[in-house]
């Protein structure tokens, strides 16, 4: 009677729970592995943000902005620059854009120069500013990078 563990109906039986569950949370925000990160529709960032990963982002970041790869919401407002080895943008940035591989997609509204290596526009997409072309140069010398520890830094 109580050295029996209740049975499943393919006579398994039940794993027990773990004593000490992580929380969810952790796994969600604070893994150390992730391949990238989320900046959600109600974040507002007032300042520089620097990511090693990929980056989603559907708020709002008034600063600089650099990271790996970059995904834009249409409803996303980036006041600042952009830095990334590719950028898909679907918002609204006022702001210099460096990036190796860039697509604007047609809610996009760019203001600023961009600097690319490979370009993709959607019709109805909008930019205010100036194209320059880097053939495999990557991210231009004036992109205000400079490699620290093996890291890339925006210079300040």
């Amino acid at each position: 009677m109580f050295s029996r563990s209740k049975q499943t109906p393919d006579n398994v039986s039940a794993p027990l729970p773990a004593a000490n569950p992580a929380p969810s949370s952790r796994m969600a925000t604070g893994a150390r592995h992730t391949t990238f990160s989320i900046i959600g529709s109600d974040v507002v960032i007032t300042g520089n943000v620097s990511a090693s990963v990929d980056l989603h982002v559907d708020g709002r970041i008034d600063g600089d902005l650099m990271c790996a790869n970059l995904v834009q919401g249409p409803d996303s407002v980036i006041k600042g620059g952009v830095t990334a080895e590719s950028a898909k943008l679907s918002g609204t940035v006022e702001g210099s854009i460096a990036a190796r591989d860039l697509v604007l997609h047609a809610s996009a509204r760019i203001m600023g120069d961009v600097t690319y290596e490979n370009l993709t526009i959607e019709n109805g997409s909008k930019v205010e500013g100036r194209f320059t072309h880097r053939r495999n140069a990557g991210l231009p010398k004036d992109a205000g990078l400079q490699l620290v520890g093996g890291e890339a830094k925006t210079a300040v």
